[in-house]
């Protein structure tokens, strides 16, 4: 007859386990970004880079934030490229107006939709293509630089060796509990990507701020892999391309730029599941790295709800602390990295909210995405 399992003991072994593996998370890859030291200093032999934005029907955002882009202060030869998407607003006009008294802005007037090529791989790619320098500067017309040294902070990180810069793509600080976790799932995702690359890991980028050299792209057939989606511009893109030799990642924070955060819960939903629908194509090793850290995240709280009460209570909660201590040590310095260091006083409860955002968002990761890129 077999002998009935010793359920106190599985418990407690379990919860060890899932604190265990998150631990080793938090002192090989988070402590690298958390403790990373930041040099300040501005360097002046650039690389020529071209910024390149592409945007449909953003007549206020470009209004806003362009000529925080066309004011920055770069010593080297750069320019702006404008991809105009086929705007349906009054977006030519304004830019028109603009380009009289910026003329390192060019236009590109796109008028008809690519076939086959969903969001806003064609306009981009024409945006590549055309710019005259090798080095390509990306971000989205609904961010502002949050310096004006931005473009100098995100070049100074190339050298010979370096093809691709991962950069920060903050949310303004604004009132209210949608804005913060906005804002810290934000941050808890650039922990990730910006702490695996520096870990020789690189796996994703943002958009919102990423630069890297043109031969890259073309070495890759543009994007060619994933044309039938309507994202991957960014992630799939780095994901595919970026290695521990070739990557690097750029913390200052004159380099970040800035976006309004979405305003409704419904909408800042519909943009999360948008953007996991293309987390299921990135690499294998990168799947199981984030896999393994999200699933011992999410069973974090329950196993030790289970080991707290089957087993020993002041064992389940000597290893929970254990845990929080690291956590509260690792976050706050990578919050204060990140310039999102007024999250950190509300940390432990950001990290329970986790447990029900992997609950609503891991489903989009099989989720047929939608044709569209705004």
């Amino acid at each position: 007859m077999m002998e009935r399992p010793d359920w106190p003991l599985v418990a407690f072994v379990a919860f060890c386990c899932i604190t265990f593996i998150q631990i080793i998370y938090y002192l090989f890859f988070f402590r690298r970004l958390a403790f990373r030291h930041t040099d300040n200093t501005v360097s002046y032999q650039q690389t020529p880079v071209s910024v390149i934005i592409c945007a449909r029907d953003e007549a206020a955002n470009l209004a806003k934030n362009l000529p925080g882009v066309l004011v920055q202060q770069f010593p080297g030869k750069h320019e702006l490229i404008l991809v105009n998407d086929n705007s349906l607003d009054e977006s030519k006009y304004l830019l028109e107006a603009l380009q009289k008294d910026f003329p390192q802005m060019h236009i590109v007037e796109l008028k008809q939709e690519a076939k086959f090529i969903n969001g806003k791989k064609f306009p981009l790619s024409i945006g590549i293509k055309t710019a005259k320098h090798d080095v390509v500067l990306l971000t989205d017309a609904d961010c502002l630089p949050a310096s004006e040294f931005w473009i100098q902070k995100m070049t100074s990180a190339f050298n010979p060796d370096t093809e691709i810069v991962l950069g920060y793509g903050a949310y303004y600080k604004r009132k209210g509990m949608l804005n913060k976790l906005i804002r810290f799932e934000t941050f808890h995702s650039a922990l990730q990507y910006l702490s695996y690359a520096l870990a020789g890991i690189p796996y994703m980028g943002t958009g919102r701020n990423l630069a890297y050299k043109k031969e890259v792209f073309f070495r890759n057939k543009g994007f060619s892999a994933h044309n039938h989606l309507p994202g991957g511009d960014d992630d799939l893109f780095v994901n595919a391309t970026a290695n521990k030799r070739n990557t690097k990642i750029v913390t200052d924070k004159e380099a970040f730029t800035l976006s309004e955060p979405k305003k409704t819960w419904g909408e800042w939903m519909t943009q999360k599941q948008r953007h996991y629908t293309t987390a299921k194509l990135y690499k294998a090793k990168h799947r199981f790295l984030l896999g393994l850290y999200a699933l011992t995240h999410f069973l974090f709280y329950p196993s030790f709800i289970a080991a707290l009460v089957l087993s020993r209570w002041e064992l389940a909660t000597g290893v929970f602390l254990l845990r929080l201590l690291i956590q509260a040590l690792i976050w706050y310095k990578a919050m204060e990295k990140l310039d999102e260091k007024d999250l950190w006083k509300w940390f432990w409860a950001f990290d329970i909210f986790m447990f029900f955002y992997y609950l609503i968002f891991t489903p989009a990761v099989w989720k047929k995405p939608k044709a569209n890129w705004k």
